[in-house]
């Protein structure tokens, strides 16, 4: 089979995505050994971003497998796998908003849910140079070591929500990430 007639009909913006995220997973596997995680914490933005409008995420099955159980927290028992409805769920609602490029609106939404902030990494909204990022990530850690990724961003198209491993150091995204301090 030739790889070249494959890959032309796969959109450009899901190829890119693909291979981003395959260089992450295998970057996350070559960090071992040393205490240093390679994600380094950048500068806050200099700029205040309003928080959401009163973000009130819908609720999800439990992974209990009781019919019918609903939650609007994320269940801290639970792995990141069984979390990811929810984490999708957020996302999903910030993307739809007003704040769908803002890293600060998927944090604060992410908060609100009930997931914890200081497990937390988002990534600039804005590039070195100061054009609006191409697409900003954000992750929550787990405690079983895995993270809830997400991606969102003009370049993007759709939100994306994947696990991940989490990297040996104890983060989850790699390159610089803004410092949550609000």
């Amino acid at each position: 089979m030739r790889l070249r007639p494959v890959l032309a009909s796969v959109p450009r913006r899901a190829l890119t995505l693909i291979v981003a995220l395959g260089v992450a997973v295998t970057l996350a596997g070559c960090t071992g050994g040393g205490s240093a995680d390679p994600v380094v914490a950048g500068p806050a933005t200099t700029g205040t971003v309003a928080p959401p409008a009163s973000v009130s995420p819908p609720p999800v099955v439990e992974p209990s497998g009781t019919p019918g159980a609903t939650s609007t927290q994320p269940h801290a028992a639970g792995t990141a796998q069984q979390n990811l409805p929810r984490f999708r769920a957020v996302v999903a609602q910030v993307a739809a908003g007003a704040g769908k490029v803002e890293g600060r609106a998927y944090i604060d939404a992410l908060v609100t849910a009930g997931f914890d902030k200081k497990a937390m990494q988002v990534t600039q909204d804005q590039s070195t140079v100061g054009h609006p990022a191409e697409s900003i990530e954000f992750s929550v850690r787990w405690p079983d070591g895995q993270c809830l990724v997400g991606q969102v961003g003009p370049d993007t198209g759709a939100p994306v929500t994947t696990v991940l491993p989490g990297l040996a150091g104890g983060g989850c995204l790699l390159g610089a990430t803004r410092v949550i301090d609000w």
